[in-house]
């Protein structure tokens, strides 16, 4: 059954990916909000539907919770914001490289200690991101031009196009430090201003945090910029991404509950899912060297997710 739940998961957190990049139009500079409208929407629905079978959960939980979900939830805006300007295939696995850097902070703040299989991960992962960024910048216009000739979308080469997924991965790699922080019983660190919580309270609150955040976003969207909804059949990927989102969340803590060694490495794999659905349907092409960095990332993040795995045992 854990097999079952983490490749519903990873196909998920892949659909998340694949339909929210299909929600993001180049034209509209507002479409990264609607789809914090969509996500915060959903989740919402969800934290209401937890809390009405059973998770208690106060105020106070959502305050002591916010340093993580503030950081989760600023980094998929930069996430949403990088799609209208980079393939989707580039941006997955630097946004999924978040872990890497989370586990330095752990290590460098924390003290925790790093096995050498992390180690290893860490440094593939680091490499081929810079790798990747590399590839991206340095790339002849022409030759980027010759590659999108049958991809549904064009790309111009530029610094924010790697930068935004780059801020993605270091802001998330603080909300997993603040997890590490807010749900490893008996830590020490800030005490004073952080306390222990399980993992069901603290996903309620990011969720709750997430409905505030489309609150606000909704207000920003529809009532200061005026904007409307010409054709709704447009906002229907972001809908849809909203759900495989949440749908996400809550098979990976499921799966790792089961089986943290199988579903690690299965789940952190999204990513790659992610590169095939945009090679299929968004005609996506990358050149060799772009391919070459995903594989050292890929392979860095499933190293990574087998060692979070057998670190549960």
């Amino acid at each position: 059954m854990w097999l079952i739940i983490a490749i519903i998961a990873m196909l998920c957190w892949s659909g998340s990916d694949f339909f929210s990049k299909l929600g993001s139009k180049p034209s509209d500079k507002y479409s990264h909000w609607k789809m914090v409208i969509a996500v915060g929407t959903v989740m919402g629905i969800h934290a209401v539907y937890e809390i009405a079978t059973g998770t208690a959960i106060t105020f106070m939980d959502i305050v002591y919770y916010l340093p993580a979900s503030a950081m989760y939830i600023l980094s998929m805006i930069f996430g949403y914001v990088s799609l209208r300007y980079i393939e989707l295939s580039v941006s997955s696995p630097i946004c999924n490289s978040s872990g890497a850097l989370a586990a330095i902070l752990c290590f460098i703040v924390l003290g925790q200690t790093i096995d050498g299989l992390s180690t290893v991960g860490v440094v593939i992962v680091c490499v081929g991101v810079l790798l990747l960024g590399f590839a991206e910048y340095t790339e002849d216009d022409e030759a980027k031009a010759k590659r999108q000739l049958k991809s549904n979308r064009k790309y111009t080469k530029s610094v924010l196009a790697i930068l935004l997924p780059l801020l993605y991965c270091l802001i998330d790699a603080l909300g997993t430090f603040f997890d590490a922080v807010i749900l490893e019983e008996g830590n020490t660190f800030m005490t004073s201003v952080f306390h222990y919580m399980d993992e069901d309270v603290a996903n309620v609150a990011y969720e709750l945090t997430f409905l505030f955040m489309a609150v606000v976003a909704a207000v920003y969207v529809f009532v200061i910029k005026k904007q409307k909804v010409v054709d709704f059949r447009e906002e229907v990927p972001k809908g849809i991404g909203a759900i495989c989102e949440t749908a996400g969340q809550f098979a990976y803590i499921y799966a790792l509950a089961a089986n943290p060694v199988g579903a690690a490495p299965v789940i952190c794999a999204y990513c790659v899912v992610s590169a095939v659905w945009s090679s299929i349907f968004l005609k996506e092409r990358l050149s060799w060297k772009h391919y070459a960095s995903l594989v050292a990332v890929i392979a860095g993040i499933i190293i990574m997710g087998v060692a979070e795995g057998l670190a549960e045992i």
